[in-house]
């Protein structure tokens, strides 16, 4: 699939799409070299970009639909693209300095081995609306942060926080040194993500769309939890699974800051 990989010798790429581009505009977090556009447009969401762009001294330019999509390996491009600096990379010391220097909860999601961008792009959108502080994917056999998952996560990805690890073992039990209490989503665990208290500093891990969580990922993890089904489809799909507990995890913490509800973390091993 065009924009599914990542060359990380290149050092600028071509963003598509009226979200991504708009969103990487108002993060600031990626250098823009050029904006193009296919046509001149009334649409009012184009414009903003424009508008915007100029603001910045970017240097708008008129292309056509065959240059932008030759440009950008795709024909979904909604008439507007950029050439940008590659994605900015997080390291993984710097989400733990970051979120222990903030006053809030921190709350990360963790995806292991999640390979369909799509999907990638999907749990950002929603992680990002549901407060996560950041997000850290496996290096390899892994959907890497492209346009196409900008595009996918509607922009989210511009404003987030995103590390690649080699090894995902040794970040969680690194997570875990500082305070962190790692969640595993399995369709098989017997306790249901809404009968765990998810208003601690937690860290959300999502496996892969055909297997999970890797056995010794999950074997890391301080509660494996599932989402009750009551119908005759046995799964769901992992942005969606996701999106639900993120949200179990946002509606705790909501509930809690209220003063309405008293959990006990305590555990039995």
């Amino acid at each position: 699939m065009p924009g599914d990989e990542i060359n990380f010798a290149v050092k600028t790429e071509i963003l598509f799409g009226i979200h991504p581009v708009y969103e990487a505009l108002k993060a600031g977090r990626r250098i823009f070299y050029d904006l193009y556009i296919t046509k001149d447009t009334t649409s009012r969401r184009l414009k903003r970009t424009i508008t915007l762009a100029e603001m910045k001294k970017i240097p708008v330019k008129k292309i056509t639909p065959s240059k932008l999509k030759m440009l950008s390996g795709t024909d979904t491009t909604q008439r507007i693209g950029a050439k940008v600096s590659r994605y900015p990379l997080s390291e993984i010391i710097e989400i733990v300095n970051k979120i222990k220097n903030n006053a809030g909860n921190p709350f990360l999601l963790l995806l292991d081995n999640v390979v369909d961008p799509h999907n990638l792009g999907a749990l950002i959108r929603t992680g990002t609306c549901a407060g996560i502080d950041a997000v850290i994917i496996t290096r390899d056999r892994s959907a890497p942060p492209t346009p196409a998952v900008s595009k996918s996560s509607a922009g989210a990805l511009e404003h987030v926080d995103l590390a690649l690890v080699t090894n995902m073992v040794n970040t969680i039990r690194f997570l875990k040194q500082n305070g962190l209490w790692i969640i595993g989503m399995d369709q098989n665990a017997k306790r249901s993500a809404f009968e765990t208290d998810l208003s601690c500093p937690v860290a959300i891990v999502i496996g892969g769309e055909e297997k999970g969580i890797r056995p010794l990922v999950k074997r890391q993890c301080d509660y494996l939890v599932s989402i009750p089904l009551f119908g005759k489809v046995d799964s769901l799909n992992a942005s969606v699974a996701g999106g639900v507990t993120m949200y179990e995890v946002f509606r705790q913490r909501n509930i809690n800051a209220e003063g309405d509800v008293s959990m006990d973390w305590g555990y039995e091993t």
